[in-house]
Order: structure tokens, then sequence, then C-alpha cells
């Protein structure tokens, strides 16, 4: 399993096709993290001010339509993940059916991401 992070906006935005954020047309894949500690890490480095409430979809990359490739962090992964660590990203669209569960960020007092917890909306 994998994990995406997006604005719950986002990805209820049109449940009946495929989620194409906009780093698929920008960079040429969508991406993704190895695991919950991972996805933390980049939520704190990279969503600080991202539309709330914020999501991670965890994602069976073995029901994707698209091919996904495992590459290191450029330039560098964000503070808290060990260096060589590598990143799923998967080269199109996100297939709603590959989601197994959409899990919701909790925060802490500092603002900090601190957890994911369940949620009872479902893959599409």
């Amino acid at each position: 399993m994998i994990l995406h992070v997006v604005p719950a906006a986002e990805w209820e935005a049109d449940p009946g096709r495929p989620y194409a954020p906009d780093s698929l047309a920008r960079e040429g894949f969508v991406h993704c993290s190895p695991d919950e500690r991972t996805t933390l890490a980049v939520v704190n480095a990279f969503y600080g001010d991202a539309p709330r409430p914020l999501l991670a979809l965890l994602i069976d990359e073995t029901r994707l339509g698209a091919p996904c490739v495992w590459e290191a962090a450029e330039p560098a992964p964000p503070p808290g993940v060990a260096e060589g660590t590598l990143f799923p990203h998967v080269l199109g669209p996100l297939d709603r059916e590959a989601v197994e569960r959409v899990l919701v960020v909790r925060w802490d007092d500092q603002g900090r991401a601190a957890g994911l917890a369940g949620s009872a909306r479902g893959g599409g």
C-alpha cells in the first residue's frame, strides 16, 4: 500500500473520474509516499498551508491502471525522512477503485501533522 495526500475538496470534486492532481500535468506523475511516517513528514514539509481537511489516500498499487515507479526524492527527502528513501510515483491518474481507505490527517496543538485517522469515506 502507498499513500497520497490531497485536500478533501480536490478528492471529492469529481468522484466519477480518476483523480489527476496538478502534479500529473506539471511533473508527469502523482506523488505518493511509502508509509505513514513518511507521509506525515511530507505533510509537515509541504502541506502546512493546504486547505483542510487534508486526506491521505491508502492505495493498493497493484490495482492501479498506471505504472508506479519508486524513485529517490529530488533534490532531497523532506526533514525527518532518511536519505535514500524511495517514493512511489504513479505515472497516470489514480483509479478510485485502487483506493482502499481514505484517512484524515490529524493535527497537534502546534499545527503539525500528528497521525492519520480512519474515515467513513470510501475510495469510489
